[in-house]
């Protein structure tokens, strides 16, 4: 995500259980396994311009923070968490049960992040990486102390940088994206069976949900963070991105969604009084309180529809890309739309 905003939700927040992708593969996976995974390998693919080529799964994985958990709950949803040596990741929260406990146990590698708020440079390189993932580009530049592409490939480490980092701009991310960082997981450790199952289920859930909450007019919601300071504060309510695609699917619109072009708007607390709000989304995240915080917005402002209805959730990592969107779909949908059953 864009900095500062992504220094700003790490100061915030600090911001699939193995169960999840527990599933014992096909019998081609197994075959793959008792070659030491080189069936079906090499394996390319093109990542922001870069071309990726793997001769064998990766055993040393490194995942970098970024403000992120996308990319290690797709390695766990499918099954990998043997293979990563150091992971950065983590909000203490989830709506996937286990979760956030299975991300706690991970290995860190022992790593004292640098002033960015990352894996410095040498760090990262004494790590012995075989792939580093970044959610952004940012991960990857040097003058921010981390390890480039072109100085991780010279000690024979593949760099990947998840859907639409490239440009260090998630305000244009859908749901799509996520199934795609799941597809390029799938393929790079070729589990790309276990891959299109969770992409399938999902997709199936998303439409189930749609299907029963069509409306002419869709309740405005908005989404934001839980303060960290308990104070009213909404300088980080989310206008673009993937939160907007994850409302269409629960039958719901951004509220503020004309506010700003980015992925964050900075919205006046004038501005918030003065637009009918059917609904809040408060993301909740290590050290915040969601739900007080939600109930102490409706309580300030009794005008919105939403404070009259108490109509309001809270959500963690299935608002971001990764591979539970759809339960914040249908928990979403459940609220703005409870007798769609």
């Amino acid at each position: 995500m864009k900095r500062p905003a992504a220094a700003a939700l790490a100061a915030a927040f600090c911001l699939l259980t193995a169960a999840c992708g527990s599933s014992s593969g096909t019998a081609d996976d197994t075959a793959g396994k008792a070659a030491g995974q080189t069936s079906g390998y090499p394996v390319t693919l093109d990542n922001c311009g870069r071309k990726l080529t793997f001769e064998k799964a990766p055993e040393r994985v490194v995942v970098m923070n970024g403000a992120s958990v996308a990319e290690v709950s797709t390695l766990l949803a499918l099954g990998l968490e043997d293979k990563i040596v150091a992971n950065q990741q983590g909000y203490g929260r989830s709506e996937v049960p286990g979760r956030a406990d299975a991300i706690k146990k991970l290995p860190t590698g022992g790593i004292t992040l640098n002033g960015a708020g990352d894996i410095p440079r040498e760090a990262m390189l004494g790590l012995r990486p075989d792939l580093v993932l970044s959610v952004t580009s940012y991960g990857y530049e040097q003058k921010n102390g981390f390890a480039t592409r072109e100085q991780l490939q010279q000690v024979g480490a593949n760099s990947y940088i998840s859907p639409q980092g490239c440009d260090d701009d998630p305000s244009k991310m859908t749901v799509a994206d996520s199934y795609r960082l799941l597809r390029d997981m799938g393929k790079i450790f070729h589990v790309g069976d276990r891959a299109e199952k969770l992409i399938a289920a999902s997709e199936k859930k998303i439409a189930a949900v749609s299907g029963k909450t069509g409306t002419d007019k869709p309740p405005k919601v908005m989404v934001l963070f839980a303060s960290p300071t308990g104070k009213t504060d909404f300088s980080l309510v989310f206008a673009k991105g993937i939160v907007n695609d994850i409302l269409a699917g629960a039958g719901g619109v951004n509220a503020f969604e004309d506010s700003a072009e980015t992925l964050f708007a900075n919205v006046s607390k004038e501005k918030a009084a003065t637009t009918d709000v059917d609904a809040l989304v408060v993301i909740d995240a290590s050290g915040t309180d969601a739900e007080a915080y939600a109930k102490q917005l409706l309580k300030e402002f009794p005008q919105w529809p939403a404070a009259r209805t108490s109509t309001y959730v809270t959500l963690s990592d299935s608002m971001y890309l990764g591979p539970s969107n759809d339960l914040a779909v249908k928990k979403i949908a459940e609220v703005l739309h409870p007798d769609a059953g």
